[in-house]
Formats: structure tokens, C-alpha cells, sequence
């Protein structure tokens, strides 16, 4: 639990009534608020940061499967690394795992930016930058699996009272050092996968293979199991 003490905060001092009192920390460890994993960790991640909704995936979806085949310049073959129509049907596929270009659709629909941390490389990129958002949303991802971020007012706390969306001209510079210091600490216990290196073997065929790109120049099918990281 990475705990704020009672320093400068900024407007989150205004939003705690009882600032003196009230201990604001980023959820973490066994307590971020952690997505199933069912393909679809992305937009339920998404849709508990914007809207406290952790089954938001096929609506989501749907809205980027639409803004796509909305501007097919845009979004052409060479942007998508498919025919527009193809991968709108691909998205809708719930099955399928979305990255960049879903991230910077919905910070676009939702009129927030979306900042995801990396574990492995400590990075941490931010779609909707510099379109004057005035708001920020996060999400932790491990190589292969996307989790919300939050703040929430103690150790325990229900859900709903989950803090999730930071004003970029008061809390957020808070929040962004307890999510490093976050992202820092599951760094150090190896909390993520390499998917440049690891060993996979197909649940099919059981052909075996290192790292994400053998395994989709090989088609692998999702089912697929971790030997050795």
C-alpha cells in the first residue's frame, strides 16, 4: 500500500473533506482493481476507469469497431495491418486482444487520456496527448494483461468509492508518483511477462516457440501455455 502523507496535494485536498484524517493511497499490490482475464482485460479495464464498469467490452467494442469504418483513410490497411472491414470484424471478435490503437480510440471517445503503465520497462504511454483533454485515466499492464488503477480512501475499501479520474491541473501529479512508485515495486518482484522471450507451446499442436513474434508468425491459437519466463 503506498500511502500519501500529508503534503501538498493540491485540488485533492478540496475533494477529501476530512483531509486530516482521510489517508488517500493508489490501490495496488492484491489491491488494484484487477480485470478478468477473458481476452477482453483492455476494455473492462477501460470501463471501470471511465465508468466504474468492469463488463464494458462489448460496448466498447462496438464503438471502435464503428470509428473505424467511420474514416477508412484514417484507418486504412497500413494503419490497421488489415482491410478496414476485416478488422472491424476482427475487434468485434471477443476473443481478440486490443492495444495502441483501441487505447487512443477510446481516450478519444471518452474525451480523457489514458495513461498505461508498463511493468517490464517502467514506461508509460499516454494516448489522447495534446488534445487539451483535461482529465487522465490509468491502467497497469504486465506484458500481457491490462489492470485498472484507482484511489481509494483506505485499505479495503468497496469499490465504490474508487477514485479514478484525475483532474491533469491538480491530482494528477500526485497520483502519477504513486503509480510509478507502483509500477517500480511489481517491476522489482518480476510482476510481468517478456513476451519477447518467453517459451510457448500450442495447446493444439504442441509445437513450441519463443516469444510473441514466433508465436504469431506460427498462428498460434490462443490457447497457449507459459513453460518458462
Amino acid at each position: 500500500m503506498f500511502v500519501a502523507d500529508g503534503g501538498d496535494h493540491g485540488c485533492l485536498e478540496e475533494q477529501c473533506a476530512n483531509w486530516n484524517t482521510c489517508s488517500w493511497f493508489l490501490v495496488a499490490v492484491d489491491h488494484w482493481r484487477v480485470i478478468p482475464s477473458d481476452n477482453s482485460c483492455l476494455f473492462n479495464a477501460v470501463g471501470y476507469v471511465m465508468d466504474h464498469d468492469k463488463n464494458k467490452a462489448p460496448e466498447l467494442r462496438q464503438v471502435i469497431a464503428a470509428t473505424v469504418a467511420s474514416d477508412p483513410t484514417q484507418y486504412s490497411e497500413a494503419f490497421l495491418g488489415k482491410p478496414n472491414e476485416e478488422y472491424c470484424t476482427w475487434i468485434l471478435d471477443p476473443e481478440k486482444w486490443g492495444g495502441a490503437i483501441e487505447l487512443a480510440i477510446l481516450a478519444a471517445y471518452y474525451g480523457r487520456e489514458i495513461a498505461a503503465y508498463d511493468i517490464q520497462t517502467l514506461r508509460c504511454d499516454l494516448y489522447g496527448q495534446g488534445k487539451n483533454y483535461h482529465e487522465r485515466v490509468m491502467l497497469i499492464y504486465d506484458g500481457l494483461h491490462y489492470d485498472a488503477l484507482a484511489m481509494s480512501p483506505s485499505d479495503g475499501a468497496p469499490e465504490e468509492f474508487d477514485q479514478t479520474i484525475f483532474m491533469k491541473d491538480g491530482t494528477v501529479g500526485m497520483v502519477e508518483r504513486l503509480a510509478l512508485n507502483l509500477v517500480r515495486e511489481q517491476q522489482r518482484k518480476r510482476s510481468y511477462t517478456d513476451t519477447a522471450n518467453f517459451t510457448l507451446r500450442c495447446g493444439v499442436c504442441q509445437i513450441g516457440v519463443i516469444g510473441q513474434k514466433e508465436a504469431v508468425a506460427n498462428d498460434f491459437k490462443l490457447r497457449l501455455s507459459i513453460l518458462r519466463c
